[in-house]
């Protein structure tokens, strides 16, 4: 049946994916409507996400924010179909790459790094911008690897697989990330850990991140200091539609200047800040605090 079901929307898949952007929203248009006026897809979990975030806010302010969200992840859902098809012209006009000197710093030393990102703008797209940059012949560039968990349905699993590596990325299954990144120590990579999403509590770094008791993962923390690779730290915000602007920083240029917390901490409130200036393109419907911090953390 899920294979079926597979082939039944595979079609229709590749026709958005080839839709001009401007046809592209016009459907995302008609998507809002279905999903947040007629269906209200996990409304109630946006709706009470905001109010905890940003206890400050009028009623009217979060209403605003929520519309927004809702429109900005429809535009999201239509947009990362079109990484099926979409040409390294066309990710070049819509999604611009700022501080890559960041980058060349540590491609030029011949060291590998570490990305950490949250849920925030268009990573497929962001993901696929990267891939673009190392198109440029004679530039040495890191092989961008993207953390993923694998899907269960199998025919899904390998579209979402060839869509995030059509252009030239590279994938680590989330159970083989340190495994993955051990065997590629000798070559010149960025690992993208995207940080904000819910692990289980035992084990968590818990701390406050907008207004909330949160536990966040110590991964991105404990292998940047066991394999000593720096930390950037990438944003994706989106100053109009259709268009968005990766730009990256230097978070953690030596991990053994700082503990495991230190880092978890670092790079939860660096995201905290740009959710604060752009939140209506964070993925709010996502149940991120699921978990209770008991008194033994």
């Amino acid at each position: 049946m899920a294979a079926l079901v597979y082939y039944l929307l595979l079609p229709i898949i590749y026709l958005i994916s080839l839709l001009p952007f401007p046809f592209l929203y016009l459907f995302s248009d008609f998507l809002y409507l279905l999903i947040y006026k007629l269906v209200g897809y996990r409304v109630k979990v946006v709706r009470l996400n905001l109010k905890n975030a940003f206890p400050l806010k009028s009623k009217e302010e979060l209403q605003r924010i929520e519309k927004q969200f809702y429109r900005y992840f429809c535009d999201l859902i239509l947009e990362s179909f079109k990484t099926l098809t979409i040409s390294s012209k066309n990710v070049m006009k819509h999604i611009d790459f700022q501080n890559k000197e960041v980058f060349e710093k540590y491609a030029q030393q011949e060291k590998s790094v570490i990305i950490v990102m949250g849920h925030q703008g268009n990573w497929e797209l962001a993901g696929a911008r990267f891939a673009v940059e190392n198109q440029v012949k004679g530039k040495k560039n890191h092989q961008l690897f993207v953390i993923y968990h694998p899907l269960k349905n199998k025919q899904f699993d390998q579209l979402v697989y060839f869509m995030r590596t059509r252009l030239g990325n590279k994938l680590y299954a989330m159970k083989d990330t340190v495994r993955g990144m051990i065997q590629d120590r000798n070559e010149l990579t960025a690992t993208a850990f995207i940080a904000d999403q819910t692990p289980s509590p035992k084990g968590a770094y818990w701390t406050r991140f907008l207004n909330q008791d949160t536990p966040v993962f110590t991964g991105t923390a404990k292998i940047s200091k066991k394999l000593n690779y720096p930390i950037i730290y990438v944003n994706v915000s989106r100053p109009k539609r259709g268009h968005y602007v990766v730009s990256a920083e230097e978070l953690v240029e030596d991990p053994s200047r700082y503990s495991e917390d230190e880092i978890s901490e670092l790079h939860t409130k660096r995201l905290e800040k740009d959710i604060e200036k752009e939140p209506q393109i964070w993925l709010w419907s996502h149940r991120r605090w699921k978990h209770r911090r008991s008194s033994s953390n």
